[in-house]
C-alpha cells in the first residue's frame, strides 16, 4: 500500500530535523562553538541574512497558528536560535497533531489556524496586506543589496576554502527551511511544472525568491483581506 502524504511528511520532517541536530551536534564537537569573529567571512555574513529572511515567512506562520502571543514568542525565539531544527520540530508537532479526516488534506490543515483571534481588518488602520508588501519588498531587495556587495567585494562563493564546518552547518540549516518553504509551494502551484521552477529558483536565489513569490501571492489579495489568505491556495481561501 502506498504511503500517505501525511507519513511522507512526517517521516520527510523528521529526519530533516534529525540530521540538523546530528550536524549541529557534530560540528559544536569538531569545530567549537560558532560565536567566533574568525567565522564571519562576507559569505558566511551574506549566507546569515539569507537565512535569517527566509525564517520571517516562517515566523509569521508560527505567529499566526498559536493562539496566543506567549507560545507565539517562544517558537519565534527558538526559530531564531535553533532553525530548523525547530523549524521541523514544529511542522512535525502539527502533523501529529492532525484528526484522521484532516489528515486527508495535511498541508491545508497544517496551515490552518482554528483559533477566532482573527476577524475583519479594521479600515481605520494600515492594511496588514499593505505592510507586509513594504517588508518583504525592503527584505527582498536588501538580499540582492547583500548578494551584488558581497560579489562585487569577495568574489565568487564556489571556492574551497569558504566551506568551513560552520559554513557547511548553515548551509545544511538554511537548505531544510527551503525544504520546508518549497512544500508550501508545490501546495501554492496548480502545475507541478511551475512549483518545480520556483524551487529550483528557490535553492538557487535563496530568499530573494522567496520575497518574491510571497509578494506575488500578496498581490492577488486585496487591501482589505486578512494576509492569512496568502497561506492558502486558490481553491482553499474560500473554506478558511
Amino acid at each position: 500500500m502506498a504511503m500517505s502524504l501525511v507519513t511522507v511528511l512526517r517521516i520527510l520532517f523528521g529526519v530533516l530535523g534529525s540530521l540538523m541536530l546530528l550536524t549541529l551536534v557534530y560540528t559544536i564537537f569538531s569545530d567549537g562553538l560558532p560565536f567566533r569573529s574568525d567565522l564571519l567571512t562576507p559569505w558566511m555574513a551574506a549566507t546569515l541574512v539569507d537565512f535569517c529572511i527566509n525564517v520571517v515567512p516562517i515566523a509569521a506562520w508560527v505567529f499566526y497558528k498559536e493562539s496566543n502571543w506567549i507560545s507565539a514568542a517562544l517558537w519565534i525565539v527558538l526559530l531564531i536560535c535553533f532553525g530548523s531544527v525547530t523549524t521541523c520540530g514544529y511542522i512535525l508537532l502539527q502533523l501529529m497533531k492532525l484528526s484522521t479526516k484532516e489528515s486527508e488534506d495535511p498541508i491545508y490543515y497544517v496551515l490552518l489556524c482554528h483559533s477566532n483571534k482573527y476577524g475583519v481588518v479594521d479600515k481605520h488602520k494600515q492594511s496588514p496586506v499593505l505592510i507586509a508588501r513594504v517588508v518583504f519588498t525592503a527584505l527582498g531587495l536588501l538580499m540582492l543589496g547583500t548578494l551584488l556587495y558581497t560579489l562585487l567585494t569577495d568574489g565568487s562563493p564556489f571556492r574551497k576554502e569558504l566551506l568551513t564546518p560552520w559554513m557547511v552547518a548553515t548551509l545544511v540549516d538554511f537548505y531544510i527551511n527551503v525544504t520546508a518553504l518549497s512544500v508550501w509551494v508545490a501546495y501554492k502551484e496548480s502545475s507541478w511544472i511551475t512549483a518545480v521552477v520556483w524551487i529550483i529558483l528557490l535553492i538557487c536565489f535563496g530568499s530573494i525568491t522567496t520575497c518574491v513569490y510571497i509578494l506575488i501571492q500578496l498581490s492577488q489579495l486585496t487591501s482589505e483581506d486578512l494576509i492569512y489568505l496568502a497561506l492558502f491556495k486558490g481553491g482553499d481561501r474560500k473554506e478558511v
